[in-house]
C-alpha cells in the first residue's frame, strides 16, 4: 500500500445497511458513543474542518457515512449508540443496520472511540465482545485526551486495557491534535499488513 497522507478526501455516500454499489476497498470503520467525537476525529484526521458533520447536540449522524481516502481505502462514520432519546423503533434499527455492516468482508478495521473520562457502557461491553467473539480487528481510541491530566491518563490506561482486554490505548484529542498523527500511521500500518 502506498504512504497514505489523508489528503485526497472525498465524500462518497451514506448508506443505511453498508450494501453499496462501488469499487471494493478495504475499511476502516469509526465507531463508538453518541457524543464521543466519531465526526471531529475524522476531521483531524482529514485536517479538514468541516468533512464529517459536527454537531453540538448527540445523535446527528444517522446513516453509514463513505469518505474515499487517497484512493485506497474506505473510512466509514457510523451514527453512534446509547443517545437516550432516540425512540426504540431506531435503536433496534441502528442495531440491524450495524449487525449487517458488521459481517462486511470489506472491514478490516474497527476504531472503537471512547471517551477517556467515563467508564464503559453496557453498550460499549456489548459491541467488545461482539469484537472479540467475531474476531473483528479494532483498535481503542480513547477521544478528548486534552481534558485529561498525566495521572488521570494514566488511571484511565489501567482501567481500559483491563477491562477491553486491550494491549493498546491511544489517547487523542480532535481541538489540540495529540494522537492524531499516531493514529494515521496505525491505520496505514495494519490496512499494510492486512
Amino acid at each position: 500500500m502506498k504512504e497514505l497522507n489523508f489528503n485526497n478526501i472525498k465524500f462518497i455516500t451514506s448508506s443505511l445497511d453498508g450494501q453499496i454499489n462501488f469499487a471494493r476497498l478495504k475499511e476502516v470503520l469509526f465507531v463508538g458513543r453518541s457524543n464521543v467525537g466519531k465526526s471531529s476525529l475524522i476531521n483531524a484526521l482529514c485536517n479538514h474542518k468541516r468533512m464529517a458533520y459536527v454537531s453540538s447536540s448527540p445523535g446527528h449522524t444517522r446513516l453509514l457515512n463513505y469518505y474515499l481516502i487517497d484512493n485506497q481505502f474506505y473510512l466509514v462514520d457510523s451514527p453512534g449508540y446509547g443517545y437516550a432519546k432516540r425512540r426504540n423503533s431506531e435503536i433496534l434499527s441502528y442495531g440491524k443496520m450495524m449487525e449487517n455492516y458488521l459481517k462486511n468482508p470489506y472491514l478490516s478495521l474497527v476504531i472503537f472511540l471512547l471517551d477517556g473520562r467515563r467508564v464503559l457502557s453496557e453498550d460499549d461491553i456489548l459491541l467488545l465482545n461482539y469484537f472479540n467473539q467475531s474476531k473483528i480487528n479494532y483498535l481503542i481510541v480513547l477521544t478528548k485526551a486534552d481534558k485529561l491530566n498525566q495521572s488521570l491518563k494514566a488511571k484511565a490506561s489501567n482501567y481500559f486495557k483491563n477491562n477491553c482486554l486491550s494491549k493498546e490505548i491511544l489517547f487523542v484529542s480532535s481541538s489540540s491534535k495529540v494522537g492524531i498523527a499516531t493514529l494515521k500511521e496505525k491505520i496505514m500500518n495494519f490496512l499494510g499488513s492486512d
